[in-house]
């Protein structure tokens, strides 16, 4: 086995333990979840492109939101790095930055977690918020 092989096991035993950690027993779901969603999306655009969504939120169940405490941001960066290595195995082209924002959810879910995506060219600081932000404001020409 070589030693890039050997690193790449490591992180993702790394990635798994540590999703373990906050979700229990569905890392591996989770992360196969994320990957559905990115290739459920794909958008091929020619011969060579495939667009995918860029902007993926995963929303957990109160219980585990709360187990997570600070760290759903250390969370949210190794899923993106999940997702990030699935992209480059299949060439696949973000629409913009790649983000993965985990969030408590408001409402009930059926099960430990809910993900969406979207392709957003552009991610605002705010694009995660609860409220939408407000329509950007256009100055009339002046005579």
């Amino acid at each position: 086995m070589g030693l890039l092989t050997r690193m790449e096991k490591t992180v993702e035993h790394w990635e798994s333990a540590l999703v373990d950690k906050v979700l229990g027993n569905d890392p591996v779901e989770l992360c196969d979840d994320l990957r559905r969603e990115c290739d459920r999306h794909a958008v091929v655009c020619g011969r060579r492109r495939v667009l995918v969504p860029n902007a993926y939120k995963v929303e957990l169940a109160a219980t585990v939101h709360e187990q997570l405490g600070e760290r759903d941001g250390q969370i949210g960066q190794e899923l993106t790095d999940v997702l990030a290595r699935h992209a480059a195995e299949h060439d696949y082209e973000w629409a913009g930055p790649l983000t993965v924002h985990v969030t408590g959810a408001e409402q009930p879910l059926d099960g430990l977690y809910r993900i969406t995506s979207q392709a957003m060219p552009n991610i605002p600081a705010d694009a995660f918020s609860e409220t939408p932000p407000e329509a950007p404001r256009t100055t009339p020409p002046s005579p």
